[in-house]
C-alpha cells in the first residue's frame, strides 16, 4: 500500500445489498417510465448520504460489457449517484444503445466506490508507471482539457503497466508516446462489488 491508501472495506454486505439494489430499481424504473429511481436518504445508512463518487458498470452475463457510467469527483450523497450512475450506464453510454427489458434479464450490476484521489508526482511515463500498483491503483489522466481513467478493473485486460498507461492515454485521444510536462495524474482505489 502506497501513500496511505486504505484498503478496508467501508461497507458491510447489507450496505452493498443497498447500493446494488439502489442501481438496480434505478435502472428498472427508467425501463418502465423513461427516469430513474432515485432514492430517499431518509433511513440510508450514513455512508449512502454522505458525498460520493461512484461507477456503475453493466456486463452481460458472458462476462461483455453493456455499458458503465460514473463521476470522480464526490459531490451528491452517494446513493444518488449510484443510482444516476446505473442510469447513465443503462441508457447513456455512448458506445451502446439504450439498454431493453430482454437485455436487462441477460444482465449483471458492478458497482465501484471510489476512494480519494492522490496526486502522482511523476515527470516522465517511467516514473509515472513505478508510482503505480497493479491490479489494486485506478488511474486519471489529465493534460490540454482531456481528461480520463481507468479503474483499477481495468488491469485484468492489460499486459502490464506500461500497456494499462498507454491504453489510457488512447482513450483519451492521445497517442501511446504523448507525454506532456503540464500532464497531471492521480492513483485512486475502489471498493468494487
Amino acid at each position: 500500500m502506497k501513500d496511505g491508501n486504505d484498503e478496508r472495506p467501508r461497507f458491510d454486505d447489507r450496505t452493498r445489498r443497498l447500493l446494488r439494489n439502489i442501481a438496480s430499481a434505478s435502472i428498472a424504473c427508467a425501463l418502465d417510465s423513461g427516469k430513474p429511481r432515485v432514492p430517499e436518504l431518509d433511513g440510508l445508512p450514513l455512508p449512502l448520504q454522505a458525498p460520493g463518487a461512484s461507477f456503475v458498470t453493466l456486463r452481460r452475463r458472458d462476462g461483455t460489457l453493456r455499458g458503465c457510467v460514473g463521476r470522480l469527483e464526490a459531490y451528491r450523497p452517494l446513493a444518488v449517484d449510484v443510482a444516476h450512475n446505473a442510469y447513465g450506464a443503462a441508457f447513456r453510454d455512448p458506445r451502446f444503445q439504450t439498454l431493453t427489458p430482454p437485455e436487462w434479464i441477460d444482465c449483471t450490476v458492478k458497482i465501484a466506490v471510489l476512494g480519494a484521489p492522490i496526486p502522482v508526482d511523476a515527470g516522465d511515463e517511467s516514473a509515472l508507471i513505478a508510482a503505480l500498483e497493479p491490479t489494486l491503483d485506478g488511474l486519471i489522466l489529465e493534460d490540454g482539457g482531456r481528461r480520463g481513467t481507468f479503474l483499477p478493473a481495468v488491469w485484468d485486460q492489460m499486459s502490464g503497466p506500461r500497456a494499462f498507461v498507454q491504453q489510457l492515454k488512447r482513450k483519451i485521444g492521445w497517442s501511446v508516446e504523448y507525454w506532456s510536462p503540464t500532464m497531471r495524474a492521480w492513483r485512486y482505489r475502489v471498493e468494487a462489488f
